[in-house]
């Protein structure tokens, strides 16, 4: 006869009480003194990308955002409401030949904080570097 297996919730709960040997050296290295945690709002692929693009761009249209990033524009548009709502980005909307024209522009809170972000991804690139 098998051992029976334990249910899915105990699993889950010792995996979380288990040390996640690796990372936990790791940890200290993404703290940033400024911000004491890791900013899980840049994280996102799409918010990530859009932080980024705007970085090295003055601003650009929603239409450019959603072409570059290759995503919906209710993906697009529920990303941007979260970067907007933590000033990370400035939106602007406009008519151009009757046409509605939303355009985005990094802010400096939002450069600060990708720049956080690519310091603790440099941290954690050294890190696991100098350990392998």
């Amino acid at each position: 006869m098998a051992a029976k297996r334990p249910a899915r919730r105990e699993t889950l709960d010792r995996e979380a009480a288990e040390p996640k040997s690796g990372l936990d050296g790791l940890a200290g290295y993404l703290k940033d003194p400024n911000s004491r945690e890791f900013d899980r709002l840049v994280y996102e692929r799409v918010r990530l990308g859009m932080l980024s693009a705007l970085a090295v761009n003055e601003t650009l249209s929603f239409s450019e955002l959603k072409r570059l990033l290759e995503t919906s524009d209710g993906n697009l548009s529920v990303h941007a409401r979260k970067l907007e709502d933590a000033g990370y980005v400035t939106c602007t909307k406009t008519f151009e030949a009757r046409q509605p024209k939303t355009e985005y522009q990094l802010s400096s809170q939002g450069r600060r904080a990708l720049q956080r972000y690519l310091d603790h991804m440099e941290a954690l690139i050294q890190a696991t570097r100098s350990g392998a």
